[in-house]
């Protein structure tokens, strides 16, 4: 029998930082011929000069998309480990700011918090980032949340994701959304299959698919052979060029919601779509509806430094839907 406080609707678990955004005014960028791959370019050994710097506390990919969960009106709480620094405490005063419950933020006495830089030129960005080492374990979630979203830890957890899939296990009425970060994508599909398996919804972007199915194919193979690896919703998103979801039986492909004005910075565009994907599912919307809720979280975080300041609550996304032109609809595609 569990305790008097009910469920969380969603509960992310994954790493917290704090990003600065450092804006730089000389630099160039260089693309392959189909504008992907491109390279953030300074010159050596010189001083180059910045417009400014905006300190965004507490974030990544799962606390942004904890936040987003509160926006959208989803009970929501995090778990995650921070050190005993006033970084840290900063990082969980800005989540109890947007409405999330922080009863599973693990404190370690003797260690820093995540800070990361993002060098940021023109509505690109490439981040530096170092990740603390925690003494990772689960919390006793108590009552268990309805939805886990689990996404970017760091390295060396690889005992704490056994933790994760036996309670996955011990607890099948939990639904579990993952987006994979750089670490778990380098353990590898079999080191995580059980994880891979037990996900309702799993996303992830062209170029990731690849990777973890180590093939070049196209998206249709890409849909199906994620498909293959146990998740019973698929969705890879391909940038400014729309996302697509397969569920065994339909596959779609949304395209964007038109931007108001050119983006300004896009960190945290794919947080704001899987995670808005994720909550409308938890929400009880059908995969066609949450791919047209998705892309406006995108559209509208891509406005503003840092990957939480544009989310948008539930009224403000359906208003910005109400005015969607009649093309703006999931179309079916062949896998």
């Amino acid at each position: 029998m569990f305790g008097t406080r009910k469920p969380l609707d969603f509960l992310a678990i994954g790493d917290i930082t704090t990003d600065a955004f450092i804006r730089i005014k000389e630099a160039s960028v260089h693309c392959n011929l189909n504008k992907d791959e491109c390279e953030l370019c300074m010159k050596f050994a010189e001083k180059i000069p910045y417009e400014f710097v905006e300190v965004v506390k507490g974030v990544g990919n799962s606390p942004n998309a904890a936040v987003s969960a509160a926006r959208l009106g989803l009970s929501s709480g995090i778990a995650t480990n921070i050190g005993d620094d006033q970084n840290g405490k900063e990082c969980v005063d800005t989540l109890h700011k947007n409405s999330v419950d922080t009863r599973y933020v693990l404190k370690h006495n003797g260690t820093l918090t995540n800070y990361h830089y993002v060098l940021w030129y023109e509505d690109e960005r490439t981040i530096l980032v170092k990740h603390e080492h925690y003494d990772y374990h689960l919390p006793t979630f108590d009552p268990p949340p309805k939805w886990i979203y689990l996404s970017s830890v760091g390295a060396g957890t690889e005992s704490y994701h056994d933790e994760i899939t036996a309670y996955l296990k011990d607890h099948s009425y939990v639904k579990l959304a993952f987006q994979p970060g750089t670490f778990q994508m380098r353990l590898g599909y079999e080191r995580l299959k059980e994880i891979y398996k037990r996900s309702e919804m799993f996303v992830c972007n062209v170029g990731e698919a690849r990777q973890i199915l180590g093939t070049e194919g196209e998206l249709p193979a890409l849909l199906k052979g994620m498909r293959d690896r146990g998740p019973k919703i698929v969705l890879i998103t391909d940038g400014p060029r729309g996302a697509y979801a397969y569920d065994g039986k339909e596959a779609w492909f949304m395209p964007p919601y038109p931007d108001p004005q050119p983006p300004y910075e896009r960190t945290g565009a794919g947080d704001a779509f899987a995670s808005t994907f994720a909550s409308a599912l938890a929400l009880g919307k059908p995969v066609r509806e949450a791919l047209m809720w998705a892309p406006i979280n995108s559209m509208s975080v891509v406005q503003y430094v840092g990957a939480q300041k544009g989310l948008l609550t539930r009224p403000q996304l359906e208003e910005y839907l109400s005015k969607a032109t009649h093309n703006y609809i999931p179309q079916p595609f062949a896998v």
